[in-house]
């Protein structure tokens, strides 16, 4: 009996130490991947970072063009203001400049009094004042 004992505490220590070097051995392959997870968490961080800067510059990019995109529509609407004003103010000067451009082209009075509705002796004056300035 005392040799089936020793048989089988040498058979029970063999098995124990083979599972001890498994489990040794998957340790080691977990804490591989460990190592690897690790990494690739600093690595996400370290993207997630220049992203969250990115994201910055492009927000702060956004704002300044918001302000800009604010600031020209002011100037849009002062514009529109003045033209609108300007309209108002002298619809005859309308005519005049339509009128100064039809002598540039070359028209006649006859021409410039039909579709500018001026007086003959005003597109004479306009004719002979404007013409004159692209003869010289």
């Amino acid at each position: 009996m005392g040799n089936e004992l020793l048989i089988a505490a040498l058979f029970y220590a063999t098995a124990c130490l083979g599972l001890v070097l498994y489990l040794q051995k998957q340790i080691g392959k977990q804490r591989s991947k460990v190592d690897a997870l690790t990494t690739l968490v600093k690595d996400t961080e370290k993207q997630r970072d220049i992203f969250k800067k990115e994201l910055q510059e492009l927000r702060n990019g956004t704002i300044g063009v918001g302000r800009r995109v604010i600031e020209l529509e002011k100037k849009l609407k002062q514009y529109e203001a003045r033209l609108d004003e300007a309209e108002q103010e002298e619809p005859q000067s309308r005519m005049y400049t339509r009128a100064m451009k039809m002598v540039s082209l070359g028209a006649d009075i006859k021409e410039i009094v039909a579709e500018c509705e001026l007086p003959r002796a005003e597109a004479e004056l306009l004719i002979r004042l404007h013409g004159a300035k692209q003869e010289a």
